[in-house]
């Protein structure tokens, strides 16, 4: 767990003039997210500092750090742009932890941010969204242990580990399950100091409340995972690290609407279409 008290971090567009490529980090301590000072932000330089992927754009007028910027001024974007997008196989409860801890790689570029759609092909078959407290990891790190794990983490946000049911079966890797573009919703924002030991995590589909567990209920935790997952392999600022889902989850199909919601963090909609390249394509 941290200590600190929460704060919003987040990674923003503005919305006029809209520049494809421009993006700003904003931060917020209001700790009435939907209150008016929990709508007013203030330009921040990246919390990611030596991540070029993660640098703000040259400042425009009214975007420089320091400058306040009301929610209503921009959109919110995927809360990072990550080198490695990493979720957590079978992992809650005991029977997850009586396993060996183990990962599979997302594609970074199958990340999409708050009301971005999820797209899925004609023939992808039977897919879950599965809401996740997931880690934003703040520096590069290798070979972490659980006295310093903690120290890597920048702060949480909401990973929606969209996955391929029937692939999975025909995939033992899980690629063509999990790496489709569109399929790892992120955001709306990072929240720093959260204490994750026990948080509410669940579905609201097509407005329908599911089943909600909690982070408590995961078999390895994050200080845990961290470990492992730097055993192996290097992390870099702006990873996203998925860290399981023991919650209820519902079939979704174009024309739904899929919400994640994260005790401490808040919500991650998406709506759900057909695949666009495929409308291309045709």
């Amino acid at each position: 767990m941290t200590s600190s008290a929460p704060c919003r971090l987040a990674r923003v567009r503005p919305l006029s003039p809209v520049a494809a490529d421009e993006h700003f980090f904003v931060a917020n301590d209001a700790p009435d997210f939907g209150s008016a000072a929990g709508r007013s932000w203030t330009v921040v330089d990246s919390p990611f500092p030596g991540s070029r992927a993660n640098a703000n754009s040259p400042a425009r007028p009214g975007w420089e750090a320091g400058a306040a910027v009301d929610q209503d001024s921009f959109t919110f974007l995927a809360p990072s742009v990550p080198a490695n997008v990493l979720g957590m196989a079978h992992n809650t409860g005991q029977p997850g932890r009586d396993l060996p801890p183990q990962a599979f790689h997302k594609a970074a570029t199958s990340v999409i941010g708050p009301g971005d759609a999820i797209e899925l092909s004609s023939t992808v078959g039977y897919v879950d969204p599965e809401a996740e407290l997931t880690v934003v990891v703040g520096r590069t790190v290798r070979g972490l242990t659980l006295e310093t794990a903690r120290s890597a983490v920048l702060g949480f946000t909401i990973g929606n580990d969209v996955s391929a049911r029937d692939l999975q079966k025909s995939d033992d890797l899980w690629i063509s399950a999990k790496s489709q573009d569109t399929f790892t919703p992120a955001g709306p924002w990072i929240v720093t100091g959260l204490d994750d030991a026990d948080l509410s995590i669940g579905i609201i589909h097509n407005g329908t409340e599911l089943k909600a567990a909690s982070s408590a209920d995961l078999g390895w935790k994050v200080d845990e995972i961290l470990v492992y997952l730097t055993s192996f392999m290097t992390l870099h600022a702006g990873d996203l690290v998925l860290t399981g889902f023991p919650a209820e989850c519902a079939r979704i199909q174009p024309g739904d609407t899929v919400v994640c919601r994260v005790e401490g963090i808040g919500e991650l909609t998406n709506p759900v279409k057909a695949a666009s390249w495929e409308e291309t394509a045709a």
